[in-house]
């Protein structure tokens, strides 16, 4: 009999999460419809299906690290011979290239013509870089035309971009020949990290903005999709960094990030 009450006590524990978390998702829900109803009724087209939410984002700090940067290296120039400039590292391989890392995570690696090719598709050879990398990005995009591509990967963190740190590989051909951009490592909270806004605050934010008499340069119609993700700025001078709470906007104007610490709405290439 104990042990049946004691089931039965769990049931009831678990419908009761079970309901508020269905409450929860409806209340969303609705507050998402109800903020696109006063986009469309301002004049900008929304629909709430392209709308995501936030989850745990916040302010962190980052910091130089030179074991990955000897790693990222290794991945595409094998052994290689190090030399110390004080902010900037040269790594060298006689017979496949050169790498040169700066701080905030800048760096560009050259490649000799046939030291990698893309046998499998350049998609696919910049996975597999990436995957020996041990570098985490959020999606690849191709450009270019055939024998003259670029893979662009979006760094991230935890699943969310961090939109201004981009990696492009650059094939002529089939070859890989330079690789060249920004990535973070060694990520920690940073005190008094601020937390993401709600979805639903940045579309009012960037609402008033095309509103706004003041910033007639955002002249939109229609969003097509916001998400939460990160923006990376310098604080220091041997890679002390940060990634604040941002939203990207895509919209038939163009592509908008909102910093939201600071409510700054800028055009995003």
């Amino acid at each position: 009999m104990v042990i049946a009450a004691l089931l039965l006590i769990n049931v009831f524990f678990l419908a009761v999460i079970f309901i508020d978390t269905v409450d929860k998702t409806r209340s969303e829900r609705q507050a998402i419809e109800n903020v696109c109803a006063v986009l469309r009724a301002g004049g900008i087209m929304i629909d709430p299906d392209d709308v995501n939410g936030g989850g745990a984002i916040r302010t962190m700090r980052t910091t130089r690290e030179d074991e990955t940067e000897a790693l990222i290296a290794r991945a595409v120039l094998g052994e290689t011979e190090m030399t110390d400039q004080g902010v900037i590292l040269f790594y060298e391989s006689a017979g496949r290239g050169r790498a040169e890392f700066a701080s905030a995570g800048d760096f560009e690696i050259e490649l000799y013509e046939g030291v990698i090719t893309a046998s499998a598709g350049t998609v696919r050879t910049v996975q597999r870089i990436l995957r020996e990398m041990k570098l985490e990005t959020s999606e690849l995009n191709l450009s270019g035309e055939q024998g003259s591509e670029i893979v662009t990967a979006v760094s991230a963190y935890r699943g969310a971009s961090i939109f201004n740190c981009t990696i492009d590989f650059v094939f002529d051909g089939d070859s890989l020949v330079t690789i060249k951009g920004r990535y973070v490592t060694r990520v920690e909270a940073a005190e008094d990290g601020a937390e993401i806004s709600t979805v639903g605050t940045a579309l009012l934010v960037f609402l008033a903005a095309v509103k706004s008499e003041d910033r007639q340069e955002i002249d939109c119609t229609r969003i097509y999709e916001i998400r939460a993700g990160y923006m990376h700025r310098v604080v220091g001078s041997y890679g002390e960094s940060v990634i604040d709470p941002a939203w990207l906007i895509m919209t038939d104007a163009g592509r908008y990030v909102i910093v939201d610490a600071t409510g700054e709405i800028r055009l995003f290439s």
